[in-house]
């Protein structure tokens, strides 16, 4: 069967139809057919020789291009397939209107209709509308060859990078590279570092390498570092090249280990402000103060010389009083490392605290930066 989506469920255009010693298929239009029943469907057609085409290549075909083919659930983000599709017949036309993915569909799928029916009692329903099943949009689904179709259920802008992570490494190489090149810089980027190396050696493969640059630029050292690492040494000498000058020797030296100091894996973007700051005002700032930032479920309280002077975390800043000053609420114990520590203090103290992300001082407690764990979690394994 041929679908077309022209309404908000594809109607079927055309059938298919395979003949076998050799002749040639027949693509027949539905207005000829005059029957449809669970043994036969009946046509009106008079010379066979007329219907004699193949399918053109735009064309989406029910079982070629939808059957088997990889979704995006709109509830938690997992990768589904298609395993069977509900027809409807309304007003002499037939619709595609639900995508099905149960267990049952599946066991329909391989050929065990009885298992199916016996365990349809006790099953749940795992059918969608096709109204909330949109096709990849042309300038994503122009892949060569015939048509191979994926649908989202959720705008991949929407989708957590460690949630499109997992997607991107379900998809085939085409369709991830399709929906990843939909991603702004700063989600590309967090994405990016999120999948397992031989996606992100893909992926790298397939951009500009103006692009990459682009994409590690947005990263911190140690994230960079982390990417750089699994590619060979010309194409990581090239990316050096191309990246923030004052970034890339921390990258080069992260990725020689050479220099284990902390303070190359430390972010300079993070929430600074002094300790009269009123907690309204903080929160109703709190979007834009975020904005580009490296850390943002922490706020460190300085003062005018970047002394450390305390920290409060996002959900004591949630819950304090409005009217309360950040003095107030802040945590002046702070953990904290020395710009003089090495990479294995900082896990030392990760893993003891369980911290998002611990502050650098100097020996004058100036806030030299921030480490934040998602950097350093996947370098662990230097220090076995």
């Amino acid at each position: 069967m041929v679908i077309v989506e022209s309404g908000k469920v594809p109607e079927v255009s055309h059938l298919v139809v395979s003949r076998s010693f050799g002749h040639p298929s027949l693509l027949i239009p539905w207005d000829k057919v005059v029957l449809v029943s669970n043994n036969e469907i009946v046509v009106d057609v008079d010379i066979l020789g007329e219907y004699e085409k193949p399918p053109a290549d735009s064309m989406i075909l029910l079982k070629d291009h939808i059957l088997d083919k990889k979704i995006l659930d709109i509830d938690d983000h997992e990768v589904e397939v298609v395993y069977d599709v509900k027809l409807e017949y309304q007003n002499g036309k037939l619709y595609a209107s639900k995508v099905d993915f149960s267990r049952n569909a599946l066991l329909r799928r391989i050929g065990l209709k009885a298992l199916a029916r016996f365990t349809s009692e006790h099953s749940e329903d795992s059918m969608v509308s096709w109204a909330y099943v949109q096709p990849l949009p042309e300038h994503i689904g122009s892949f060569s060859g015939n048509i191979k179709l994926s649908v989202l259920k959720e705008n991949i802008h929407e989708i957590h990078p460690v949630d499109l992570a997992d997607i991107l490494e379900e998809l085939d190489q085409e369709q991830r590279l399709a929906v990843f090149d939909q991603l702004d810089t700063e989600h590309a980027s967090d994405t990016l570092e999120e999948v397992e190396p031989r996606v992100q050696r893909e992926l790298i493969n397939s951009m500009r390498k103006e692009r990459v640059a682009e994409l590690i630029n947005d990263m911190s050292p140690a994230q960079a570092a982390d990417i750089m690492a699994i590619l060979p040494a010309a194409e990581s000498d090239e990316l050096l090249r191309l990246i923030n000058k004052d970034s890339a020797s921390k990258v080069q030296q992260i990725i020689d280990e050479h220099n284990e100091n902390i303070l190359l894996f430390a972010a300079q973007r993070c929430i600074k402000l002094p300790p009269g700051e009123k907690v309204r005002d903080v929160m109703s700032d709190y979007r834009e103060l975020a904005r580009n930032k490296d850390v943002i479920m922490y706020v460190y309280v300085t003062d005018a010389a970047d002394k450390l002077l305390g920290v409060i975390d996002l959900h004591e800043l949630i819950e304090a009083d409005p009217e309360q000053i950040l003095a107030d609420i802040m945590t002046t114990n702070v953990i904290a490392l020395n710009a003089k520590d090495t990479l294995r203090e900082a896990v030392e103290l990760f893993t003891r605290y369980s911290f998002r992300a611990i502050p650098v001082v100097d020996d004058a407690d100036k806030l030299m930066g921030i480490v934040p764990f998602r950097d350093i979690k996947g370098l662990k394994h230097r220090l076995i």
